[in-house]
């Protein structure tokens, strides 16, 4: 519970940053903008084409009588566009982050310099670590899937599938999103892939305390552009927690003084055996 309520404040913690550091809002939204007109324009040329598309696709259906061809064929049409749409919002973050990785990587090492202790990132051209990025999306994306079709099998399960099911999506959705945010900060640690999953596992709660409220933020475009850069910059703060930064400065250790040789004892006075 602790972990829970951790990962909530450290998202709220990433808000107030950007909201403190207003440039640093401004620059990162701009990724989330891009990427939503993007898929704006996607989801309007899908729409307008899944009729088109439909009737293609069931030339079987010409020969049918009004109203079963055109109720064939808009069902489908409809059925296209909320694919569209349900794979926009999976795959929204992980564009986002990838078209803005250079932004993404320049606010991380922003909080990390204002909080202290700033990691040295790897010395890694930027090529690499868009097609690192990439792969890891695609990593993340192909477990979300597993996961989908797994829910979604369950789904079909009397009552359980209606009330526990739909929970255990948001659940899954939220770690994965976490998975998917910690990722530039973590990749500037030198953490790879698989070791960011388990870090995260092992620190659930953290993970879920994140995500998941981000996950129901984000069903709203709209929120998903505002809340990017504060979300962003509340996963490197998470970061620094799994993954403390090592080898900062320390103060060195004063080296003692080296002695001086004592002078040697002078005779007292009147007694040959004694010395001063």
């Amino acid at each position: 519970m602790r972990d829970l309520v951790a990962g909530t404040k450290y998202l709220i913690a990433g808000q107030k940053w950007v909201g403190r550091h207003g440039r640093w809002w401004g620059f990162g939204m701009l990724p989330a903008l891009i990427a939503l007109v993007g898929y704006v324009v996607a989801l309007a040329f899908l729409g307008a084409w899944s009729v088109d598309l439909a009737a293609w696709a069931t030339p079987f259906a010409d020969r049918w009588g009004s109203p079963w061809r055109d109720l064939l064929r808009d069902a489908l049409a409809a059925i296209v566009f909320g694919g569209g749409l349900l794979l926009s919002l999976l795959t929204f973050t992980a564009v986002t982050l990838l078209v803005g990785q250079p932004f993404y990587e320049a606010l991380c090492a922003a909080v990390d310099e204002s909080e202290g202790g700033a990691p040295t990132p790897p010395d890694i051209p930027v090529w690499l670590e868009l097609l690192i990025a990439l792969r890891d999306s695609v990593y993340v994306l192909a477990r979300v899937a597993a996961f989908g079709v797994l829910l979604f099998a369950c789904g079909f399960i009397p009552v359980i599938g209606q009330t526990v099911v739909p929970a255990l999506g948001f659940l899954v959705s939220g770690f994965f999103l976490t998975v998917e945010l910690t990722a530039v900060a973590l990749q500037r640690r030198g953490v790879p892939q698989p070791e960011r999953i388990r870090l995260l596992r092992g620190r659930l709660g953290l993970a879920l305390g994140f995500g998941t409220p981000l996950v129901l933020a984000f069903l709203v475009p709209l929120v998903t552009v505002l809340a990017m850069p504060g979300a962003v910059a509340g996963a490197t703060l998470l970061a620094r927690d799994l993954v403390p930064t090592t080898g900062q400065d320390e103060p060195e250790e004063e080296t003692p003084a080296p002695e001086q040789p004592s002078a040697p004892a002078r005779p007292v006075p009147g007694n040959p055996y004694a010395s001063s």
